[in-house]
């Protein structure tokens, strides 16, 4: 979706020279359907292999705290408030597997600033405090970046953006990671950029880490 057709000057003359054979071919409606139909389809695998009953029995023990940030020049801006559509659109998928989650509600009256931003500076002492004190057994974290660029041939400006997610247990060990990324050529919202590659790519993310929650030998799941 983000994606804009780029100018191709080659390619049009190279039509116009061959124009008498390309009309030879017949334009079929079907067939144009059916490629773009082709193009829109997900990738076989991209999510991994659908998730076992078993494992689904093991998911629905666990209670996940959902965190977001967007990492900019000065660190994470890791307030909450920033990103409700974020949250909701990987907090559904995890509740489609009967999974328990932190409502944004509750992350807000009971999870101190603090707290949030142990978990996005990389220090897991406090990150694991903070995981026992409101019950969650795991904590799913989504990081925003950005990088801008011009291109180079049509003088716009290129924003792509990515989101890591990682799964990461009681005891700070990494359960699973995943990511999703797009690219745009306008516009400075990197928030709502991100909102849409998540729409369009959570059950796909949430799938990938969820299949390696289920590979794990020893999982953690709450008594």
């Amino acid at each position: 979706m983000f994606k804009m057709t780029r100018f191709r000057p080659h390619l049009i003359a190279l039509a116009l020279g061959l124009g008498a054979p390309l009309l030879a071919h017949a334009f079929s409606f079907a067939e144009e359907e059916a490629k773009d139909k082709a193009a829109a389809a997900p990738r076989p695998g991209a999510g991994g292999p659908a998730i076992s009953a078993a494992c689904k029995e093991r998911l629905q023990k666990e209670k996940v705290l959902v965190l977001v940030a967007e990492r900019g020049n000065s660190g994470f801006n890791a307030d909450q408030g920033r990103y409700g559509m974020h949250f909701q659109g990987i907090d559904r998928r995890l509740q489609k597997y009967g999974m328990r989650t932190l409502s944004q509600e509750e992350i807000r009256k009971e999870v101190a600033q603090a707290e949030i931003d142990a978990h996005f500076r990389n220090d897991p002492d406090a990150a694991l405090q903070a995981a026992q004190k409101h019950g969650a057994s795991l904590t799913l974290r989504g990081v925003i970046s950005s990088r801008r660029s011009i291109n180079p041939m049509i003088g716009i400006n290129e924003v792509y953006i990515n989101m890591g997610f990682t799964l990461v247990g009681t005891d700070g060990r990494y359960i699973a990671e995943a990511s999703a990324s797009s690219d745009s050529y306008s516009g400075g919202d990197t928030v709502g950029m991100a909102a849409t590659l998540i729409n369009e790519q959570a059950d796909g993310v949430v799938r990938r880490l969820l299949n390696g929650y289920c590979t794990e030998k020893k999982p953690r799941t709450q008594p």
